[in-house]
């Protein structure tokens, strides 16, 4: 979740937009306080009105950044622009969320200015080993972060830090001795606490916990950091008509980056999770030939309810008008296209993988962090699981117990029946592509 500051398959469409105004929320009035105090601040004078025109971004990076734009081609500059234009005629943005989206496009492309500064500077970071990563696919709301953390806690392997995927780069360039990212880390979920107190029960993390690599996506201008924030049909289209092969090379050499500036050898195999790997599962197998796969699978009428919250929760914090009906058929399309890709790639495909289902960690994670342990051929340590049972045991007691939502909020059915077969992708795994919402079935 991002911070404040901060043969094809179906594709997005226009088509179901709401009318304007359609489906207006009763805003919280903390919220409309700070849409007011902006809103006037603009009228008066006292501040300028952010733009998000995308020229207009891009020159504001450069002048911050006291550096020159790359020109390197992976697509960027048209994602930006059609995100742009999305936000401007779709997204129904309001002052807070005009302000907020203008400060995370500003930050994403002040970072992709100075990293690209930065490899100019140090070739060899090209050469840092990225060896072997154990990357976790599976949809958003599936249990990814929590086979994440409990993969975290093995002092084995290393992870990226909330802080590393959103402020990837210290203010000086290079390795000092002052690691700034830290503090803007913490400063942003500050932020992020103080604008939606509900982030905590969806999404606990702090700044320094594992956390996934959404942040380095957004340096590309590109994965659903911008999707779960804002209705944005023709970014979403044009995010999954990309091959990925251009982008995923510049997030490898992201990481690379981030490796870098810790020192890292390269003997430590790195945890990848974002749940955009398992709409993009070819780039990724493409760019980390030798990866391993935890590939996690939940009941889909509960991850799309579940992304649908989470969607929900986003959008109402920067939009005048959030349609939950729209979220859910939007997102019910998402998980079938996503595990559509997923299937087909894992078929095409001879790297180590296994798979584990949300309820049966849920009944026995041990028993399941065996079987992962077993696919990567390490032995589970008594160290790494003292720290799991640790980890497993605060998060049941934690701020994630109190996430509560519900399916027909978003128009979706009452249940879900229908399971993916063996031949279909792999033994224990749900079928997404049914008729979750009422009277539609999802692309494919």
């Amino acid at each position: 979740m991002p911070p404040f500051s901060l043969p094809r398959l179906a594709a997005s469409s226009t088509k179901d937009l709401p009318a304007e105004g359609a489906h207006g929320i009763t805003r919280e009035a903390r919220l409309r306080i700070l849409d007011a105090a902006l809103d006037r601040a603009w009228q008066r004078g006292w501040s300028q009105r952010p733009t998000l025109d995308p020229d207009e971004l891009v020159h504001k990076a450069v002048q911050k950044a006291a550096l020159p734009i790359d020109r390197e081609e992976n697509g960027w500059r048209e994602r930006l622009a059609l995100l742009c234009s999305d936000l401007e005629s779709v997204a129904d943005l309001t002052p807070l969320g005009r302000t907020i989206a203008h400060g995370q496009l500003v930050a994403a492309l002040c970072n992709r200015i100075r990293f690209h500064a930065l490899w100019r500077r140090h070739s060899e970071i090209a050469e840092q080993p990225i060896t072997a990563p154990i990357i976790i696919v599976g949809q958003m709301r599936s249990g990814t972060t929590r086979m994440q953390r409990l993969l975290a806690c093995d002092p084995r392997l290393t992870f990226t830090r909330f802080f590393e995927s959103w402020n990837p780069l210290p203010r000086t360039i290079g390795r000092s001795w002052m690691d700034d990212r830290k503090l803007r880390g913490w400063l942003a979920m500050l932020s992020v606490r103080a604008l939606n107190p509900a982030f905590d029960a969806i999404h606990p993390t702090s700044w320094n916990a594992a956390d996934e690599e959404i942040g380095l996506q957004s340096v590309s201008i590109f994965g659903s950091a911008f999707e779960v924030q804002w209705r944005v049909p023709a970014y979403t289209a044009a995010v999954e008509a990309d091959d990925g092969i251009a982008t995923y090379a510049e997030f490898r050499r992201l990481l690379q980056t981030i490796a870098w500036l810790r020192r890292d050898d390269g003997t430590r195999p790195w945890i990848l999770k974002v749940p955009q790997f398992s709409q993009d599962l070819a780039a990724v197998l493409h760019t980390f030939p030798d990866a391993r796969l935890v590939c996690l699978s939940r009941d889909p009428q509960q991850v799309i309810a579940s992304s649908a919250s989470l969607v929900r929760n986003q959008m109402a914090i920067q939009s005048a008008s959030v349609d939950p009906e729209w979220i859910g058929r939007e997102w019910t399309r998402k998980v079938a296209l996503r595990d559509g890709r997923t299937a087909i790639a894992r078929a095409g495909s001879d790297v180590a993988q296994v798979d584990v289902a949300y309820a049966d960690v849920e009944r026995d994670w041990q028993g399941e962090m065996a079987r992962v342990y077993g696919m990567l051929g390490m032995p589970l340590s008594s160290t790494a699981l003292a720290r799991m049972g640790d980890y497993a045991g605060k998060s049941r007691m934690g701020r994630h117990a109190r996430h509560r939502y519900g399916a027909a909020d978003f128009g979706l059915a009452p249940r879900v029946d229908e399971l993916m077969g063996e031949d279909a992708g792999g033994p224990g795994r749900y079928l997404s592509t049914v008729q979750v919402h009422r009277g539609t079935a999802p692309a494919a």
